[in-house]
């Protein structure tokens, strides 16, 4: 997604198209209830386009896939299996959130429903999901992400206390997009070198 005005938008100071956009979603999708965690799925559309029915239907398509990956088998399946491959990639790591009683279920979950919307400073957010619109298999490839993000910040977390790990977790510092994809791929090589997995991108 390229960014077609001058500036990065504060859900804030736009709060018309959100309260459009978000209202209408829930409106024809009455299973959807309302979370705040949609305005900064939201605000990517909001920021990259100009005509407000390309947002809504953008935002929509998006609101649906997320949904459908957040109903509460998926997720729960989904947090647990991010959190094998957590312990077996960087387990100093894993063992460290564990000695300070970090709920890695707290941010991990977050993490993986929204794409990483709520955590990332926009012009991140707007450079990762230019990836990953690109990808037919952008869900499965999100935990690696996440993954290499880790990986990325290992060394700074292991010198924070809880509350301090817990603040960078759930406000996460502006990276090279392109470096952690990178390292995303990677990672996903030796999950599935190490499980012996198929992860080839869906037809």
């Amino acid at each position: 997604m390229r960014t077609k005005k001058e500036s990065f938008l504060n859900p804030h100071t736009a709060p018309a198209i959100f309260d459009v956009v978000i209202c209408a979603y829930i409106n024809c999708n009455n299973h959807v209830e309302y979370s705040p965690a949609l305005v900064p799925a939201c605000a990517p559309f909001v920021i990259t386009m100009e005509n407000d029915c390309d947002v809504y239907s953008c935002f929509e398509r998006l609101a649906n896939v997320l949904h459908e990956s957040s109903q509460e088998r998926n997720i729960n399946k989904r947090v647990a299996q991010f959190l094998s491959y957590f312990r077996t990639l960087m387990p100093e790591l894993y063992n460290y959130f564990e000695e300070e009683d970090l709920d890695v279920g707290e941010w991990a979950s977050s993490w993986l429903r929204y794409l990483l919307s709520k955590e990332l400073p926009t012009p991140s957010v707007l450079s990762l999901w230019d990836v990953y619109f690109a990808m037919p298999d952008y869900i499965e490839f999100h935990p690696f992400v996440c993954l290499a993000i880790l990986r990325h910040l290992k060394d700074s977390l292991e010198d924070l206390e809880q509350s301090e790990i817990r603040s960078m977790l759930l406000r996460l510092p502006k990276m090279n997009i392109s470096r952690i994809v990178s390292q995303a791929h990677n990672i996903r090589s030796e999950i599935q070198a190490r499980y012996n997995l198929s992860m080839s991108p869906r037809s």
